[in-house]
């Protein structure tokens, strides 16, 4: 799809990538939603500034002889994250879901403090004691950026 192909290029010049592209229709209106991501957090500033850069690049290529509306969002504070690309993340917090346990728990979730091509390190807390943790990538079910309370 062209569309597809043009929306990645601008929006790796605005720095972001592009996740998702979905045109649907609601109650007759074209919709185009599209979402993002990147390293850095998004917010909702970032959000509305990308809005504004979208929707003058849109209106520039003209994609849709109909009217539509532009539906931006990203994946949130939680999103997932690739276990073969976590150069970036590390020193963020996230939660991680075994396959096969380790020391009875299947779930741990701390600061991703090191990795190598084959493990992760995560720091994380039990009560007052910060303890470390070795897990094998191939061990990992799902990962994603966690909230810290």
């Amino acid at each position: 799809m062209e569309l597809e192909k043009l929306l990645k290029d601008k929006l790796g010049e605005l720095g972001y990538d592009l996740y998702s592209l979905n045109i649907s229709y609601e109650k007759g209106d074209k919709i185009l939603s599209i979402v993002v991501d990147r390293v850095e957090p998004i917010d909702m500033e970032a959000i509305v500034e990308l809005s504004r850069s979208l929707n003058a690049f849109l209106d520039e290529i003209d994609p849709f002889d109909t009217p539509y509306t532009l539906d931006i969002s990203s994946l949130g504070a939680e999103k997932p994250l690739n276990k073969d690309n976590l150069v970036p993340y590390i020193n963020r917090f996230v939660h991680v879901h075994l396959t096969n346990p380790i020391n009875g728990e299947n779930i741990y979730e701390g600061d991703l403090v090191s990795l190598d091509e084959n493990q992760i390190t995560l720091s994380y807390r039990v009560k007052t004691r910060t303890k470390t943790v070795d897990i094998t990538k191939e061990n990992i079910s799902k990962i994603r950026l966690a909230i810290k309370f």
